[in-house]
């Protein structure tokens, strides 16, 4: 078996640069395509194994859990397919990401719905089907009375509480701020003494949900709203004088690594701060889901682009590539929050190497902030080179930012066959574009003028 390890990784990394210049899926020249992204299918179950592994050695014998994966993270039919046949099942937070789950053949009672905006068709398609669902607030859950009284449902229904323990470092990701929009709001005047009065008085409420993690968000403040989750659910209980909450979804968001291969926090280390904070949590009183995104994806994914030309301003070098905000948006809007590294290679696919030299890596865009990197120390870059961006498995290429229409690049799994060479499996095709006008209305050009 391959090494699952940090080096392991970055191996597998190396030899399938090289051979997808060996077998054109990308190249330093055309008519090979400039701009690829990979995904290490070993990698991607070695983190699913870690996380599943890492509750299973905690909890109580026989206690229910679900890890849902979150399908915004890396909303693509192959990767849900992929973590289903790991044991994960699915979070989505639309329509779309619902129906990309039941594509993957997720079964509805291994899925969650959760979003602040829910129209009734979305709740009455979920509770139809048989899907979880968090309700996000009061008019909500108003909402789910008619449903729920008007066609009985298999549907577990939770609420998603707002625990208000504090921001991480990135404020657009902390969802656990006093006025996030996430949730009811826990510490708000009189909102507890609800909470447990709208469990009182809707039997069919059984589950309390809470997601305040995500990236730059450290592992003791997650911890402490799972802790205030569960005291929420014990009072629930006592108050009911019964066990009606009986599973804690406790969301995901722990945060990954972007400064080196190494997997860190671990999904491990995670467990260990939620069993320091709240160690009744695995004593098999309740059932519990997950729904991490971010750190199980992250790692494994590669942005390979050709740089196309390279140039000189203001003695500032720069190589102008074919990766930027298209594959790495929030990079190129928030660089400080979203930096990334840079691996290059040469054009048959090589490590390159040489004496660094500060240099500005760029995109394709037409706006000045399209920077991959910003005067970093890297061996001279040359037409024909490529550049990889790492760690970019999530919420990065999987999630194609169309500015100046330009097309989503194709995405391919790869595996090491048992001689040592690499096997690449496409799981989602380039876009062509043929296929950008048609979005764009190409079909529909004379729909504005005068009749």
């Amino acid at each position: 078996m391959a090494d699952m390890g940090t080096e392991g990784a970055a191996a597998r990394r190396d030899l399938a640069v090289r051979a997808a210049v060996e077998q054109g899926i990308v190249g330093g020249a055309d008519p090979a395509p400039p701009l690829v992204c990979l995904l290490d299918v070993a990698g991607i179950r070695a983190s699913a194994a870690a996380l599943t592994g890492a509750f299973a050695a905690a909890l109580a014998p026989g206690t229910p859990v679900l890890h849902a994966f979150a399908v915004k993270a890396a909303p693509l039919v192959p990767v849900l397919r992929l973590l289903a046949d790991s044991g994960l099942g699915c979070e989505a937070a639309s329509p779309g990401e619902l129906a990309l789950a039941r594509a993957a053949g997720v079964p509805a009672g291994l899925t969650v719905l959760d979003s602040p905006a829910k129209t009734e068709a979305e709740l009455r398609e979920a509770l139809a089907l048989g899907v979880a669902v968090n309700a996000d607030n009061r008019q909500e859950l108003e909402r789910l009375d008619a449903l729920v009284a008007g066609a009985p449902s298999a549907s577990p229904i939770g609420v998603r509480i707002n625990p208000q323990s504090g921001a991480g470092a990135i404020d657009a990701l902390s969802t656990a701020t006093s006025t996030s929009k996430f949730g009811v709001a826990l510490r708000d005047p009189g909102a507890r003494e609800w909470l447990v009065r709208a469990y009182l008085d809707r039997p069919w409420l059984t589950r309390l949900h809470i997601h305040s993690g995500s990236q730059g968000v450290p592992l003791a403040l997650i911890a402490a709203g799972v802790r205030d989750l569960h005291a929420l659910a014990e009072e629930i209980n006592t108050a009911a004088g019964r066990r009606q909450v009986d599973t804690l979804d406790i969301g995901g968001g722990l945060p990954v690594n972007f400064a080196s291969d190494e997997e860190t926090p671990t999904h491990a280390q995670y467990v260990a701060a939620l069993r320091g904070a709240v160690p009744a949590l695995f004593d098999g009183s309740y059932g519990l889901v997950t729904e991490f995104g971010r750190s199980l994806l992250a790692k494994h994914g590669l942005v390979l682009a050709r740089v196309e030309y390279t140039k000189t301003s203001g003695s500032r070098p720069i190589a102008l590539t074919h990766a930027g905000v298209q594959v790495a948006t929030r990079t190129a809007y928030a660089p400080a929050a979203w930096p990334v590294r840079i691996l290059p290679y040469d054009a048959k696919g090589a490590p390159k190497t040489g004496d660094p030299v500060a240099q500005d890596v760029a995109g394709p865009a037409c706006f000045a902030g399209d920077l991959l990197a910003t005067a970093r120390e890297l061996p001279p870059l040359a037409p024909g080179d490529l550049i990889g961006v790492p760690d970019t498995g999530a919420y990065f290429f999987t999630a194609h930012y169309g500015y100046n229409s330009l097309p989503r690049p194709a995405v391919h799994g790869f595996t090491l066959t048992a001689s040592g060479g690499v096997r690449f499996s496409l799981a989602r095709p380039a876009q062509h574009v043929p296929a950008i006008v048609a979005e764009a209305g190409g079909a529909l050009r004379d729909a504005l003028l005068d009749p």
